[in-house]
């Protein structure tokens, strides 16, 4: 055998041995792959996780965040309901409140209020007596406001004469439907009977001094005719009337 055919065979039995090295070689590297392959997958799948907590964790935060503004709501609901319902700085602010139970309310009631008829007072009513011819012994009483105001008399004028401890009744036939009222300038009128026509009566004498209180407290000094009235037990007085011919019909 040649030294060449020696270095042929040499040369294919190394290419052949390199050849089966290579081919174990790579089916090594297979095996490693796919060997390491599940540890890919798991990297792949792993990060899976915190994507899954994020998502919770945004629920949460939205959850909370609608549960934050329900409790706000509910808070701001509670709250104007309780402004609403009586509440001073509600019913203060609250523009339908204006209509009755704020302060525009409280003003418009006391120009209601203001509005309505007081009671007269002898500051604001000036009382006159004057005897007149018919009926017989009888005294004309007038009530003029002088005022600026609309104010209401007493039922009847409680009058008392002289140093007497009681004053004279009232005749019940009388009463007019409603207290008379007196705008400014405007008068009402009562009658009173002295003494009995007859002289059936007992108890006569004379007085000087005549006073009328008023419901509000107040006393009206009243001039009596000059020399004084004469007066006895038949003493009656009528209700206070808007008109003169009707106070003078008793």
């Amino acid at each position: 055998m040649s030294a060449r055919t020696t270095r042929i065979r040499l040369f294919a039995a190394t290419t052949v041995a390199l050849a089966a090295l290579s081919l174990t070689a790579c089916q090594g590297d297979s095996e490693d792959t796919s060997a390491e392959s599940p540890s890919s997958s798991a990297t792949a799948t792993g990060p899976s996780t915190p994507s899954d907590g994020a998502s919770t964790d945004k629920g949460s935060n939205a959850g909370g965040a609608a549960g934050s503004k329900e409790q706000s709501g509910s808070k701001e609901k509670d709250q104007a309901g309780s402004n609403g319902s009586g509440g001073s700085s509600g019913t203060g602010n609250a523009p339908g409140s204006n209509g009755g139970s704020g302060a525009a309310g409280s003003q418009g009631g006391g120009k209601n209020d203001d509005a309505k008829p007081g009671k007269c007072s002898a500051s604001s009513v000036k009382i006159t007596a004057t005897e007149v011819s018919r009926p017989l012994n009888h005294l004309l009483l007038t009530a003029t406001n002088t005022g600026s105001k609309t104010c209401y008399l007493p039922a009847y004028p409680m009058a008392r004469f002289g140093e007497a401890q009681s004053v004279p009744p009232v005749a019940e036939e009388t009463k007019p439907q409603a207290v008379t009222t007196l705008e400014p300038g405007k008068s009402g009128y009562a009658g009173v009977l002295l003494s009995a026509g007859d002289g059936s009566a007992e108890g006569g004498h004379t007085v000087t001094t005549l006073t009328v209180p008023f419901d509000d407290g107040s006393v009206a000094t009243v001039a009596l005719p000059s020399g004084g009235v004469h007066v006895d037990n038949a003493l009656t007085v009528t209700y206070w009337q808007p008109s003169m011919d009707t106070a003078l019909t008793y």
